[in-house]
């Protein structure tokens, strides 16, 4: 399929690890890429956090959808020591993102028993993965870390948003 690249769209991701991150949106219909890395924002937020660069077809797949699927695949609502690595965060391109992806979160809060911590933040900048951490459930989906902690998520996927899912994975 011929894709006119003003119809590409791109946000990012910050959670849990990137490797979950990364595997839990390459499994959608409407993601063309997933970069994995590092993500740092402005001020206080200017430092890497893992997380995940989504290009993705607004035609198959909403940045709503996209939300709410990084939502429930990570723990959005506990602040824990891990949290300046593990950013929770939604990393916006626009203003016009930001304030959606904000609303978005307002929408979303009640699917959720306790308050989300999910912050929006201005992407600033991106350092790519070391290419032997790039796909790495991909390469690696019988390592136990991958059937522990990727898989459950795969399967709340499926369980939740099979709608979404590529059918190849």
């Amino acid at each position: 399929m011929y894709k006119v690249a003003e119809s590409l769209h791109k946000i990012a991701f910050g959670g849990g690890c990137h490797w979950c991150t990364e595997a839990v949106f390459q499994s959608l219909k409407g993601v063309e890429k997933v970069e994995q890395g590092f993500i740092a924002s402005t001020g206080i937020n200017d430092t890497f956090s893992e997380a995940v660069i989504v290009h993705f077809e607004a035609a198959f797949i909403s940045q709503k959808v996209l939300i709410e699927i990084h939502l429930h695949t990570h723990n959005s609502t506990s602040y824990h020591s891990m949290r300046h690595k593990y950013r929770s965060a939604i990393y916006t391109y626009s203003k016009k993102q930001a304030i959606e992806s904000r609303q978005c979160l307002v929408d979303l809060q009640s699917e959720f028993d306790n308050r989300l911590i999910t912050k929006v933040y201005p992407f600033a900048k991106f350092k790519p993965s070391e290419e032997r951490f790039i796909n790495y459930y991909g390469k690696n989906p019988s390592k136990p870390f991958c059937k522990n902690h990727i898989d459950p998520k795969l399967r709340l996927l499926l369980s939740r948003f099979a709608e979404q899912v590529n059918v190849k994975n």
